[in-house]
């Protein structure tokens, strides 16, 4: 058993994590849950990017990341977790590199492929816990509906313009617990929706709703604090306002809802 698999942490990592540690919620106890937790990042892009970063650097054990995109020199203003030399690598492996001289001890699994209906359930099983900073519906609906049928937690960011939003979605937890379907029953017919690449996204935008959603599957993960299930925040950059909206379980939702209509969406037993 190596020391990122044990309930004790060694005098290494508790000179890394010192500044955890002496929180009376998080001790040794919670830092030590932390490095035997592992975390799926969906997308290695404006939000992934210090998601990554700032799992690895609390000391979250197991870090995968799904991206099967190339650096673009277009990135860098937001995608922090990649540098000028990253551009034209794999997203998955310029990520790899960064997080690994960030904290070398992390394992951190590369997934350069596409997120589909017939890998999703494979690679999410592996998870205790999703961050989904995908940049397409196709993709955010495909992560919600997997995290449901495998009841797992997903912490949800979106980005454009000036503008961010966060939740998270856990209806495996019961009442009050809504899934991204009962506020989005269903995706917004093609090119309804500006992307930011013809909207335009402030990069700082991306580091402010990136490093909350870090914060909160931390939380998740340590249970602290007051879960962001079933709220939905809202920040403007431009005016510098966070708002924060009631999400109710819907008894409709085609997901999760009392008579749900999605019921054959994944794949749901992983795959050898």
């Amino acid at each position: 058993m190596t020391a990122i698999d044990s309930d004790t942490i060694t005098d290494d990592q508790l000179m890394r994590y010192a500044r955890h540690v002496i929180l009376d919620e998080v001790g040794e106890v919670g830092q030590a849950k932390l490095l035997r937790s592992k975390v799926l990042v969906i997308g290695a892009g404006g939000l992934g990017s210090p998601v990554l970063m700032y799992l690895a650097a609390a000391g979250v054990g197991t870090i995968g990341v799904v991206d099967f995109d190339v650096v673009d020199l277009t990135n860098l203003q937001r995608q922090i977790v990649h540098t000028t030399e990253s551009v034209d690598m794999a997203k998955v492996e310029s990520a790899a590199a960064t997080i690994a001289a960030i904290n070398p001890e992390i394992r951190f699994n590369a997934h350069n492929i596409k997120l589909t209906t017939e890998n999703a359930a494979s690679l999410i099983a592996d998870y205790d816990i999703v961050a989904d900073g995908s940049d397409n519906f196709e993709t955010r609906y495909l992560v919600n509906d997997t995290c449901f049928f495998l009841k797992k937690t997903l912490v949800s960011g979106a980005l454009l313009r000036f503008e961010g939003q966060l939740s998270v979605f856990k209806p495996h937890a019961g009442d009050d617990n809504p899934c991204y379907r009962c506020l989005f029953p269903s995706p917004p017919p093609p090119g309804m929706t500006p992307r930011c690449e013809t909207a335009g996204i402030f990069g700082a935008i991306a580091g402010v709703v990136g490093t909350m959603q870090a914060s909160e599957v931390l939380k998740e993960m340590l249970g602290l604090g007051q879960s962001l299930s079933g709220t939905l925040v809202l920040y403007d950059a431009l005016n510098t306002t966070f708002r924060k909206i009631k999400i109710p379980s819907d008894p409709g939702c085609p997901l999760c809802g009392d008579q749900p209509s999605i019921t054959v969406a994944i794949t749901t037993s992983p795959s050898s």
